[in-house]
């Protein structure tokens, strides 16, 4: 719990420019229910909380940090016994049963009337049946890292197309590495693998009837993912045993140059250079186009909610404003605090090069669409099963029929 501060800082900070004289006006008590139980994450949290407290003398900020994994079973008893007036989540399909329960209340008038402005790249991960319903503050970019210092000694450059992807590949494969690490042992790796095939041969929009059950698993698009997939499986792209390392287990094949490639989170970034990697070492491209079709980005998302039952959606909807205004978003996501992308196209993003790129990629174009990653978009059974299936494809490509039939089977069962 924040409590009251002197009418003085609240003086101080509406002069600032932090807070509109009406914003001022706010009064009673704003609860606010966040997940982020991490220290770093915390310490934003409770940073954001006390500030907007502190601008709003008549308003008493109530913060409650839980543990994160148990927020997931928690979240729903929350909205409906006794609900707070904003919580944290995630966009998307994550959100999708708060929605259509109608436990998550519909703020599509702030993007309509100018409240929240610099969100037009991420407004569709907030958007279900034409609607808005929460505001993202953080999200991190996907895509290919890799080792400038090997691609400069082998004379390749950053591939714009699949067909030059395959070219680069063969070069490297031909020089006795392999063009990509990765380990699949917790399977969710092979699931960024499937997102982006996909994505890139049959475009966002049909990812999404893929992962909300409206598209076939046995369908020719899927088939035709499938096929552009195997051409990097074929031709020994990818390390051996992947499905026996973790993520982390398969940094070495990057850190000694045995691989070239890493597909993966930025969060990675932190953990090449810790390998002792310089960022004249390392570099990062968007992951490249296959079909002619827009470029959707895995970009997971977290995100703020009101409750539909909240108390004070008035505060709720001044802190949703607040936390997604360009000076909150470059404070919270800069190196010294979250490390992640700001979701406001006018905030900064520091000196950090990879989050430069990312920012720039999925604020100018990412033009498909934000993904949240396999395991996010598809549902809990469905994602398990699926991801199962994925790595058993990577391992035993032969399989794949019999794959097909039983994500089909389960996509049937799953979504009836």
């Amino acid at each position: 719990m924040f409590h009251k501060v002197t009418k003085a800082a609240a003086a101080l900070a509406l002069t600032t420019g932090l807070v509109t004289p009406a914003m001022a006006e706010l009064s009673g008590t704003l609860r606010i229910i966040s997940d982020m139980s991490n220290p770093a994450p915390r310490a934003i949290m409770e940073g954001m909380a006390s500030d907007f407290d502190a601008m709003h003398p008549d308003l008493s900020v109530e913060l409650e940090v839980v543990d994160r994994e148990a927020w997931k079973s928690q979240i729903r008893n929350a909205l409906t016994a006794n609900p707070p007036d904003v919580v944290n989540w995630y966009a998307a399909n994550r959100m999708g049963p708060y929605v259509r329960a109608g436990l998550f209340e519909d703020i599509s008038d702030m993007y309509t009337n100018g409240d929240l402005q610099g969100l037009d790249s991420v407004k569709g991960a907030m958007t279900m049946d034409g609607k808005q319903y929460g505001v993202p503050y953080t999200y991190y970019q996907w895509g290919i890292y890799y080792r400038e210092d090997i691609f400069n000694e082998l004379g390749l450059t950053e591939p714009a197309t699949f067909d030059e992807e395959i070219a680069n590949c063969q070069k490297i494969v031909d020089s006795g590495r392999k063009c990509y690490t990765i380990g699949s042992k917790f399977l969710w790796t092979a699931g960024g693998w499937f997102d982006y095939m996909n994505m890139r041969t049959n475009g966002f929009d049909f990812h999404m009837k893929l992962a909300t059950g409206e598209a076939e698993w046995t369908s020719d698009e899927v088939r035709a993912t499938f096929a552009n997939w195997r051409k990097l499986i074929d031709m020994g792209a990818f390390i051996d045993d992947h499905q026996t390392y973790s993520w982390q287990e398969a940094l070495p094949f990057f850190v000694n140059g045995e691989a070239t490639a890493y597909l993966m989170g930025n969060f990675v970034v932190p953990h090449l250079r810790e390998a002792g990697l310089g960022d004249d070492q390392i570099d990062f491209y968007q992951f490249p186009k296959i079909a002619d079709v827009p470029m959707g980005e895995d970009a997971p998302t977290d995100t703020f909610h009101i409750a539909s039952n909240a108390q004070n959606k008035e505060a709720a909807r001044a802190f949703l404003q607040f936390v997604t205004s360009p000076d909150v978003q470059s404070k919270i996501n800069a190196a010294d605090g979250l490390g992640q992308l700001p979701v406001n196209a006018n905030a900064s993003v520091g000196d950090d090069e990879f989050l430069q790129q990312g920012f720039n990629m999925l604020s100018n174009n990412a033009t498909g669409g934000i993904a949240q990653f396999f395991d996010r978009d598809f549902p809990a059974e469905m994602a398990s099963i699926g991801m199962e299936g994925l790595q058993e494809f990577m391992v035993f490509p032969d399989n794949l029929e019999d794959i097909l039939n039983r994500l089909e089977s389960a996509r049937q069962r799953i979504y009836k």
